[in-house]
């Protein structure tokens, strides 16, 4: 079989509308300026779609020197990407059980949020500081299940995705959810709604549960769980509004003693520095056996 890259997705602002690449750059926390920011209320609690659905609707787009940010009825909102971390104070954020570190971007950016979802928040850039790693037990478990897996590296960086820098997700399985839809008289989605970062094509529907690992290239990437899903799929990204669809269906028959489960979380070694992943690019899978 062939394995590809089918697409690569970036959501620079956690639980913020995405950007679709055709080529992208690798960083030392997974794809580059993905969840790079966060918005966080004045509780401290960071805010996601399964709060807040209309975050959906906050478009990002970057340049050479920028994120910018257009929501409805609102003025675009730009961030520069010039890096003052050096001067900026480190506050303690946690991502659900783990802590990291961010900086405030300022009044300007913390009004923007606040006046469009109706309540006092500040927006968080991931500190240069921050030393956040993803799933060092999943990590060791993989590595210990490997002949060779000592030579993949146990630490690994991540900015303010929910656990690890890279989901993945494979177009089989989502052809096999909206045929179970469509059967359901229900609607066919589309991928955006899991918020991937690589999605791949060749593979038989839910075949990435087994594999182990897939590499690209010098670039390989161990799969060390399988994605477990919160209600976050039933936003319609086009409209921010909150449903009970895809999740009903999927849990009708994706459901594990682990929960809802579509996509698995990866992390990465090999990268060199000017790394890229493209559309296209052929992978070689492992199975994990």
């Amino acid at each position: 079989m062939t394995i590809s890259i089918l697409s690569l997705h970036t959501y620079p602002v956690k639980s913020c509308g995405g950007i679709t690449h055709t080529q992208v750059n690798i960083c030392a926390t997974g794809l580059a300026h993905d969840r790079e920011w966060v918005v966080v209320d004045e509780a401290g609690r960071f805010l996601t779609q399964r709060a807040h659905p209309r975050m959906a609707l906050i478009q990002p787009a970057l340049d050479a020197t920028a994120l910018f940010l257009n929501a409805p009825e609102m003025p675009t909102l730009r961030i520069s990407l010039c890096h003052s971390e050096q001067a900026a104070s480190a506050v303690p954020i946690r991502i659900w059980n783990s802590d990291t570190l961010g900086h405030d971007e300022g009044d300007m950016a913390g009004r923007w949020f606040s006046d469009y979802l109706g309540l006092r928040c500040r927006l968080y850039r991931v500190h240069h500081e921050a030393r956040r790693l993803a799933g060092p037990d999943l990590v060791a478990r993989w590595r210990n299940g490997r002949t060779n897996g000592d030579a993949f590296p146990q630490e690994h960086l991540v900015g303010f995705a929910d656990s690890f820098p890279f989901l993945i997700t494979n177009q089989a399985s989502l052809d096999d959810l909206n045929r179970h839809l469509i059967a359901r008289d229900q609607d066919a989605v589309t991928m955006n709604r899991f918020r991937p970062n690589i999605v791949i094509q060749g593979l038989e529907a839910y075949e990435e549960d087994y594999l182990s690992s897939l590499r690209v290239g010098p670039l390989v990437f161990a799969l060390v769980k399988r994605c477990t899903r919160c209600p976050m799929p039933n936003v319609d990204p086009l409209t921010g509004e909150m449903g009970e669809e895809p999740m009903n269906t999927l849990r009708a028959y994706r459901s594990f003693e682990a929960g809802v489960l579509f996509g698995v979380n990866a992390v990465m070694a090999g990268a060199q520095p000017g790394a890229v992943l493209s559309v296209g690019d052929r992978l070689e899978a492992e199975l994990d056996i």
